[in-house]
């Protein structure tokens, strides 16, 4: 979990992006990197493959506060969409903080979106994380499209303990903010 770095005075926490592949969790992360100060984030770094890619960047939000005198520092990781990309999923949950499951709204994909969410569940378990006792939060992305899934529909699928979710189209940045905010938040909640 969480990683106390006394000599910065920095709690560093992990949050990973999960979905589907080409669901948006790299876009979502593209955004966000270009958006937030370059003097408070890290370098963005790309583990590329033939076929896979995982993203990662820190970043030191400014206006989230501190706790007991540490400022928190976050982590953000995407793992590969691909389920045979299994190991890589796995291996990048280790140590997560907070989850945000981007799911993609197309109605051929909900299939995709469902074994994702299916597979998240093991990959925490054999940690011994339960997904509902941590920060958690998903994202509907892709709404700006023409052939998508009912959001009720989209709640009754992938949401059925109603966490904090949101509605999304990534590649405009509409509700990519709003998603990293609640579970940061949430991750704070849970540290302190």
């Amino acid at each position: 979990m969480s990683m106390i770095n006394y000599a910065s005075r920095e709690i560093n926490c992990k949050i990973v992006y999960y979905g589907p592949g080409l669901g948006g969790k790299t876009t979502n992360l593209e955004y966000i990197f270009e958006k937030v100060n370059p003097e408070t984030r890290g370098k963005m770094i790309s583990l590329a493959t033939e076929t896979e890619r995982t993203l990662f960047f820190d970043f030191l939000p400014v206006d989230l506060g501190s706790i007991r005198g540490f400022k928190t520092r976050f982590h953000l990781y995407t793992v590969p969409g691909q389920v045979y990309y299994n190991a890589s999923r796995k291996l990048i949950l280790k140590g997560v903080d907070g989850v945000v499951f981007v799911s993609d709204s197309q109605m051929e994909r909900m299939d995709a979106n469902i074994d994702s969410m299916h597979n998240l569940y093991e990959n925490l378990a054999e940690y011994g994380y339960d997904l509902r006792e941590m920060p958690f939060v998903i994202q509907y992305n892709k709404r700006d499209l023409p052939s998508i899934v009912g959001l009720d529909e989209l709640r009754a699928q992938l949401n059925p303990d109603s966490v904090p979710d949101f509605e999304a189209v990534a590649v405009k940045g509409i509700g990519v903010f709003d998603t990293l905010k609640a579970v940061s938040k949430l991750v704070l909640k849970s540290l302190s």
